[in-house]
């Protein structure tokens, strides 16, 4: 069936995304024009506003502050010298959630399955390097690699602990609160923060 370009280019859009398809996609545009020019252009002016969205130069989160530094790594309560690496943004707020824990962050991004960083993932690593050696006096205390309990969480984390050696006192994981295959983002609060606390 021939539809109008301007839906065409919408679906194709909107597959890009993760988990949706072409199919999912085509179903979540026919829901938006049943809603009304209202809400399409609230939605619209939703996706306009992610424009002031910016990167921390320092941890990579997400931030809309004057600087280039998110509030967590501008908190100068917060232990600068524990590290949480981890590899998406809600694994972050999941954490930051259990209030368990004071130091700060650092998305990496997700890891590919072959274990092998992407270039701007080295170039991120390479940065936490460089903070660590200019501000922290060449070592961290602690390194926590908070990936998921999985046998490519745990692959990956065999990975990086030979790189990030030299610039840490302890690199630590998560305790086995979580369990063996689940995901941070989708841990209750309680369950996360006994694993922050068990970490080894």
């Amino acid at each position: 069936m021939n539809l109008p370009d301007s839906i065409k280019k919408l679906v194709e859009k909107l597959s890009e995304l993760p988990s949706i398809g072409p199919r999912q996609a085509t179903r979540l545009v026919f829901y938006l024009i049943s809603r009304g020019q209202d809400e399409i252009r609230s939605l619209a002016n939703g996706i306009k506003l992610l424009e002031e969205v910016k990167l921390c130069s320092h941890c990579f989160f997400i931030h809309q502050n004057a600087g280039n530094v998110c509030s967590i790594c501008d908190d100068k309560n917060r232990n600068q010298k524990l590290i949480a690496i981890i590899e998406k943004e809600t694994d972050l707020i999941s954490i930051e959630n259990t209030r368990k824990f004071n130091g700060r962050y650092f998305v990496l991004g997700l890891i590919p399955k072959t274990g092998i960083l992407e270039g701007w993932q080295k170039l991120r690593l390479q940065n936490l390097k460089s903070f660590i050696q200019k501000n922290l006096e060449e070592q961290a205390d602690e390194i926590i690699l908070a990936f998921n309990p999985t046998s490519n969480g745990d692959f990956n984390a065999s990975l990086l602990i030979k790189e990030l050696s030299p610039i840490t006192k302890k690199i630590t994981r998560l305790g086995r609160g979580l369990p063996t295959g689940g995901e941070i983002e989708f841990a209750d609060d309680e369950t996360l923060g006994e694993a922050l606390v068990k970490r080894s």
